[in-house]
């Protein structure tokens, strides 16, 4: 059932998904005014020799760069220290745009209030903790890391702003003599102060996160490094601070500087393993120096200049996955999932009903519609089983066809029972591409219950797949695993593409490898291999699916890994996907 157009727009306008700059009209709109009440009166003249309606004129370029100079200028004292200081590093930059377009100071204290309460935990507490703790962070940082200029200017300050205290530190104030753990060569030399901080877990980030910071200036201001040879005092000096290879001449120290590697390095006995790490160092900076994810978004439509939100958030999760249907098309499934206890539930004649809306838009960077689908879920129950069926969930899945590229995605949800408890969520979307000679794979996805589907039911109908129905689990953020029960079963499912084909043979030649590691040990505690002849030897595309018990498991943190091997392109793919069994 689709929602009429009144509804829609209803929905849509409420949720902040038209796209109307509101706050920039009016304070264009008053400026206009403005300009017209203070011309002089004219005597009539003609129609054709009356100026233009200043509220129906665009502004040029240049008015538009003068309008928005001014708009700056205006953003001074408390404003421009609170976000240039307060606030710089966990505010967004959809945010900060948002507030230097402010156009009165009104405006802009509201923003500020809405800005800490859609990051307070407990939005019906009187006090927000969260901005209580970030000024408390704020302190420590300017008491405790300050060198030469305030602490919260400092990396270590950053950090420590942003994530809070780290679990453990390990400290060497004064550098000195250091033995080289043998991921970074063995060996014994001499340092630069420096220290490392460990966090076992930081939300969008992942688990047993290690942060190195260097004093290399030997003035206290400790800076953050990707390079653990940064710390190396003895880096330079000839025949100093060799590493363990380096000592038994088995490598040399000038090799360290050459073939533009991020990290400088000696080679020693556990280096190699480290090589390919190199980029997942800088992932890990750009993320830790992003903003901080926003972990209560009920009113994060504030940010796109619409209306508050005027009830309790509608909370969901969201998951996107990948799957390749032609060269230039790509399907992407969007599944989201609701709790049952969140939809407001009505009985009439035993029977229990919960009906959500939810509109799925789909946009280019320049804001043009490029996917809008519109749907009603409805939750029946008997209403004896309610209580019971309030611990279940929810899904809804649409799969959209896009072309490879960037989009944005926005989702709002309402609960028809309760107009006033709404849910939205924005993100980017990158839709990936497909190369023809390129060994590539879709998502690979988890879900407690797979089965192949009726021949008229291929490719249609929800959570299905080209012949499979799979519903994917779905986590509430991507830092954090989805789970199951050991009473339940594993499912996994991915493609491969772009196979090779022999020219002799006509057929392919790969191994297909699964396993799920116990990343608590790191130990493989299954692994088994095909070969891509049993999958389809005559194609260029796989679909790789199995089922398997849990029962076995111990509670713990696991993963699935698939890994493709083509004997014929001489090419390697593999993709991995983490679960936790309850």
């Amino acid at each position: 059932m689709t929602l009429n157009t009144r509804t829609l727009l209803s929905v849509a306008l409420g949720l902040g998904l038209v796209f109307l700059p509101a706050i920039g009209l009016r304070a264009q709109n008053a400026a206009a005014q403005a300009a017209q009440q203070a011309q002089p009166a004219s005597s009539p003249t003609s129609n054709q020799d009356q100026e233009p309606d200043p509220l129906k004129r665009p502004r040029t370029d240049k008015e538009q760069r003068q309008a928005q100079k001014d708009l700056r200028q205006e953003l001074k004292g408390g404003y421009r220290t609170w976000l240039n200081q307060d606030v710089v590093w966990i505010i967004t930059d959809e945010e900060a745009r948002t507030f230097k377009s402010l156009s009165n100071d009104e405006e802009r204290d509201a923003f500020i209030e809405q800005f800490w309460l859609r990051r307070n935990p407990n939005p019906d507490s009187p006090e927000n903790e969260f901005r209580e703790e970030h000024y408390r962070r704020i302190a420590y940082a300017n008491e405790h890391f300050a060198a030469g200029k305030p602490g919260w200017k400092t990396d270590r300050g950053h950090i420590y702003i942003a994530f809070g205290k780290p679990d453990s530190i390990e400290s060497h104030p004064s550098g000195g003599a250091y033995q080289r753990p043998m991921d970074e060569g063995g060996g014994e030399t001499s340092t630069f102060p420096f220290e490392t901080w460990h966090y076992r877990y930081l939300e969008g980030i992942g688990d047993n996160i290690d942060l190195e910071f260097v004093d290399t200036c030997q003035c206290g201001d400790y800076h953050y490094t990707i390079d653990r040879g940064e710390k190396d005092a003895l880096a330079k000096v000839p025949g100093a601070g060799l590493t363990q290879w380096e000592e038994m001449g088995m490598a040399k120290k000038a090799d360290r500087f050459k073939g533009g590697s991020m990290e400088n390095l000696g080679v020693g006995p556990g280096t190699s393993s480290q090589q390919s790490k190199e980029f997942d160092r800088i992932e890990l900076a750009a993320k830790l120096f992003a903003p901080p994810p926003i972990k209560f978004t009920d009113l994060d439509n504030f940010i796109s200049e619409h209306k508050v939100l005027s009830g309790p958030v509608f909370p969901f999760d969201v998951r996107t996955d990948f799957v390749k249907v032609t060269d230039s098309t790509v399907l992407v499934p969007v599944t989201v999932q609701l709790k049952n206890r969140d939809i407001t539930f009505v009985t009439k004649d035993g029977v229990s009903k919960g009906v959500v809306n939810i509109l799925i838009k789909v946009t280019t960077l320049t804001h043009k519609t490029v996917q809008s689908q519109e749907d009603t879920v409805s939750v029946e129950e008997p209403a004896e089983l309610l209580e019971k069926a309030q611990d279940r969930k929810s899904v809804y899945w649409k799969a959209l066809p896009l072309i490879p590229g960037l989009y944005r995605l926005d989702i709002a949800i309402k609960d028809v029972n309760n107009p006033d408890h709404m849910g939205i969520y924005g993100s980017s979307l990158d839709v990936p591409a497909f190369h023809d000679e390129k060994l590539a794979t879709s998502s690979l996805i988890l879900g407690d219950e797979m089965n192949l589907v009726s021949s008229r039911d291929i490719g249609e109908g929800n959570c299905v797949i080209g012949n499979t129905h799979i519903c994917p689990r779905v986590s509430p953020n991507r830092a954090t695993p989805v789970s199951f029960k050991r009473t339940q079963q594993l499912n996994f499912w991915m493609q491969v593409y772009n196979l090779g084909i022999s020219d002799t043979t006509k057929s392919n030649e790969a191994t297909v490898t699964y396993q799920i590691t116990d990343t608590t040990n790191n130990t493989v505690i299954f692994e088994k291999q095909l070969e891509s002849k049993d999958l389809g030897a005559h194609s260029d595309q796989l679909t790789v699916e199995k089922t398997l018990p849990m029962a076995g498991m111990q509670p713990g943190k696991y993963k699935v890994t698939i890994k493709v091997n083509d004997e014929i392109s001489k090419q390697e793919i593999a993709q991995s996907a983490p679960f936790v069994v309850e």
